[in-house]
């Protein structure tokens, strides 16, 4: 059984102390640019010689401070230089990397990454790369046998397009960046959080953490590519957790997301977002169970940015339509309407900012060395585009700039900033008469209020049935006696994708941002999801697992 699961979780991003970055960018550049050169000129007479390879190298100088109970817990710094080779044998058309039918999991399998020295030595360096390039030729070959064989004992596929785009080549450079991080002014402010986040005897765990990433990436290729990128990510994440007196756990968090850690709000914003996590804790572990219900609701800006990563954005993921255990749900739907004549969807890795506010899942070029490009699924509810690695499908040949992977795995179709865009708003405070106004004509009590969520997971597969759960944090009943909304705890939010697409009433004229990372086949990559509130004429919530374990007997100290 074929089983893709997509969630979620916190940005864990990077920092780093004073420093200033070495300058290496020549010495590892030139060092891959002669290994490559050599392997494709040394091998070009075997019997199955290379078509193309690709370095792929990640430099990186990563710093993490951790605080639990207003004392610091980890201060870590570290440094590594990874290697991803891309190797291919065959042709363009078909190659070792063609999928092989009957195996669960084998779209975008882990390959091996490879260490390289960190000292500026371009020989010691060198000699690693061409250790790990001789390690992935001999093992194309054997993937390359191997496919063949699987494509003589099976039926026909459905897809017949190649294994891999021909793209251009395309030339970049900037100079390795810096970062400045103030050690002591992070420690100092990282135990003035977490001790707020201690403050109560019913408060049993919690966690904040400051992490900064410089991140400098080299990648070359066969075609004639020569890329050098370099990100800088900060976050902070206050995290703590309760437990209700029936046993069922209660975590919250907030994240601060920006591209240099003095960009990161101030000081007086992350005490009072604690104190204010806190304030909701003490409601929830309070709160009454929300039972079943099918019945109208508004999601807030981030969680209807969460709902459409899961329910649509894994979905117009490309390289699942060669797939032949997925559902490919939206194949047959191009150029059809599949939401609301007032909403369109796009996916920009191209903008850092979206109204003033940072998104993370910007980028330059993917990783498998393509421009970045701003792509438009869904035009006024008429699905028009899929987003698009090197792994072309049948309609779409060529890549749009979303291949994209953790170091040390394969890359595939990923999402990067996804945009939903209503041309038809009405302000937010409305929204909720008209969710009153909608349980009225349902005969209900009340609708909900999905306020904040954590997450979620979809399943693409032919062999299950193609629903999703997002796991709300904070919902509201809002009742339609106009009686003070009521917090509830222990639902998550479940349904089919086109049901839940023809259900959109309306939407709100705000907009707002989640970001976090997304882990599915290729790993784990920043991404971000905005969307405005949206009303939904029906949703359907189902209780949610809960721990059997009681509440600590003895009070914390």
């Amino acid at each position: 059984m074929r089983l893709t699961k997509s969630f979620l979780i916190f940005l864990t991003i990077i920092i780093i102390p004073n420093f200033i970055y070495s300058e290496t960018n020549s010495i590892i550049i030139d060092a891959a640019k002669i290994e490559l050169n050599r392997t494709m000129e040394g091998l070009k007479y075997k019997e199955l010689p290379p078509y193309y390879l690709s370095y792929y190298i990640y430099d990186s100088h990563i710093f993490n401070i951790e605080a639990e109970d207003g004392k610091i817990v980890n201060n870590d710094d570290n440094k590594s230089r990874t290697l991803d080779i891309d190797l291919r044998v065959g042709s363009y058309k078909f190659d070792n990397t063609h999928i092989v039918r009957g195996e669960a999991f084998n779209m975008g399998s882990q390959r091996n990454a490879f260490q390289l020295p960190l000292d500026d030595n371009i020989t010691a360096i060198r000699n690693a790369i061409w250790f790990a390039t001789d390690q992935n030729y001999k093992k194309a070959i054997e993937s390359y046998e191997r496919v063949l064989t699987n494509t003589t004992i099976k039926v026909q596929e459905e897809d017949t397009s190649a294994d891999f785009t021909k793209e251009n080549p395309y030339t970049y450079f900037e100079n390795p960046k810096t970062v400045n991080v103030d050690k002591k002014f992070w420690e100092d402010r990282l135990r003035k959080i977490s001790s707020i986040l201690s403050t109560e005897s019913w408060l049993y765990k919690n966690k904040t953490y400051m992490t900064v990433g410089l991140v400098t990436k080299y990648f070359v290729n066969s075609e004639g590519s020569e890329i050098t990128q370099s990100e800088i990510r900060a976050n902070v994440v206050l995290t703590a957790s309760t437990k209700a007196d029936d046993g069922m756990s209660l975590p919250l968090y907030k994240v601060y997301f920006a591209f240099n850690p003095d960009s990161l709000p101030d000081e007086r914003t992350m005490l009072n977002d604690a104190r204010e996590l806190v304030k909701t804790l003490a409601q929830l572990r309070t709160a009454p169970i929300m039972t079943t219900y099918t019945g109208p609701a508004i999601l807030s800006g981030e969680a209807a940015g969460v709902f459409f990563h899961e329910i649509f954005g894994h979905r117009v993921e490309g390289h699942r339509l060669k797939d032949p255990d997925n559902s490919q749900t939206f194949k047959n739907f191009l150029n059809s309407k599949i939401l609301p004549e007032f909403l369109s969807v796009t996916f920009d890795p191209t903008i850092r900012y979206l109204n003033n506010f940072p998104v993370s899942g910007y980028y330059k070029y993917d990783d498998e060395g393509v421009l970045a490009q701003k792509i438009n699924c869904v035009e006024n509810g008429i699905f028009e585009n899929f987003l698009m690695s090197r792994s072309p499908v049948e309609k779409f040949p060529e890549s749009n700039g979303h291949g994209r992977k953790q170091a040390g795995m394969n890359a595939v179709s990923r999402q990067s900033n996804l945009i939903v865009e209503s041309n038809r708003t009405v302000p937010v405070d409305s929204l909720k008469e008209m969710l009153r106004e909608e349980c009225k004509k349902q005969g209900l009590e009340y609708g909900l209020l999905f306020k904040k969520v954590e997450g979620g997971f979809t399943f693409t597969s032919r062999s299950i049935p193609n629903s999703f759960n997002v796991n709300p944090l904070i919902v509201y009943k809002v009742y339609v006696d106009k009686k003070p909304d009521e917090i509830v705890r222990g639902v998550d939010l479940i349904g089919t994708p086109l049901t839940t697409f023809s259900n959109i009433l309306a939407s709100g004229n705000n907009l707002e941002t989640f970001n976090g990372i997304c882990g599915a086949e290729s790993g784990s990559v920043p991404v971000s999801a905005s969307s405005p509130s949206l009303l939904v004429s029906r949703i359907e919530v189902q209780k949610k697992a809960k721990s059997q374990a009681k509440p600590p007997i003895l009070d914390a100290p």
